[in-house]
């Protein structure tokens, strides 16, 4: 059975191939010209689609052609030349053509999981008794698109991360509208913040402190929704990567799962059925 479906592997790896550079199937300093050959992209990639969706270590699916270190070593090469956010962004561009992104409404919010190996990225948890976490600080339109994503430690607040959150989505998506609204649940409820938008040229609805909001009742409701669907794999729910870049890495390729998925799910009622009335004739 397939790790992810065909329809949005195979998309994927299409972008992903035409993005990693040419190489030759055997090393071209070995003196004898007859070293072993090199690993296929294809199969290295499927393992990492495997690792993403499961959150095993990489010892638990090597195969026998495809050691834990080539893993290793591929994963460190691809996320140092930002692959996974190259792809990312080449699906937004292909959502916004078909779809079209909806971006005079974005949500900002921030979640904790677990990273117990530490690293880079990781800090004391301050909802898990002091462990180490990690906080991914992701912006959504208004249909729940992950546009940018942030990450840092977990007692990293929210607030600070607005910035480089909202600074992401414009890497990703190019200029913003000229009026965007930007949602923040009561975390962000604060003079910095305010001041932050209005540099921007954005206007805010945030939460007060103090006062009861429920999740419904405004609209960042959505990008809550999209920490759930990233929340689906499993090697972001507990990360156990220690180097920033692969941390990223594998939080864009999550991303590009949610935003094919999204895209897929709209486009089949939008170009694949009938939208005009059917009529039944009576007998």
């Amino acid at each position: 059975m397939p790790t992810v479906p065909s329809c949005l592997l195979e998309p994927l790896w299409d972008q992903f191939a035409a993005l990693l550079p040419a190489h030759d199937d055997y090393a071209p300093t070995h003196p004898l010209g007859c070293h072993r050959r090199r690993v296929p992209d294809r199969i290295v990639f499927e393992h990492i689609v495997q690792a993403l969706v499961h959150g095993t270590g990489y010892e638990r699916i090597a195969s026998p052609g495809c050691s834990d270190r080539t893993i290793r070593r591929r994963v460190k090469l691809w996320s140092e030349m930002g692959i996974s956010e190259q792809v990312h962004a080449l699906a937004l561009t292909a959502y916004d053509r078909m779809i079209g992104l909806e971006l005079a409404e974005i949500s900002v919010d921030g979640c904790i999981t677990k990273a117990p190996s530490g690293g880079e990225k990781a800090g004391r948890s301050p909802v898990d008794r002091g462990k180490q976490g990690l906080k991914r600080s992701v912006a959504s339109d208004a249909a729940g698109i992950p546009l940018g994503i942030v990450s840092a430690g977990a007692n990293r607040h929210d607030s600070p991360l607005l910035g480089p959150t909202l600074d992401a989505t414009k890497a990703q998506v190019g200029e913003l509208p000229e009026h965007v609204n930007v949602n923040l649940d009561r975390g962000y409820d604060s003079a910095a913040t305010r001041a932050l938008l209005d540099e921007c040229g954005f206007t805010g609805e945030i939460a007060r402190k103090g006062m009861p909001a429920p999740i419904q009742a405004g609209k960042r409701w959505v990008v809550e929704r999209s920490h759930a669907w990233m929340n689906g794999y499993g090697k972001l729910r507990r990360c156990t990567e220690k180097s920033g870049s692969t941390v990223d890495f594998y939080l864009y390729l999550a991303a590009v799962f949610v935003t094919l998925r999204m895209l897929i799910r709209r486009s089949t009622t939008r170009y694949r059925w009938d939208s005009r009335p059917t009529t039944r004739r009576l007998k």
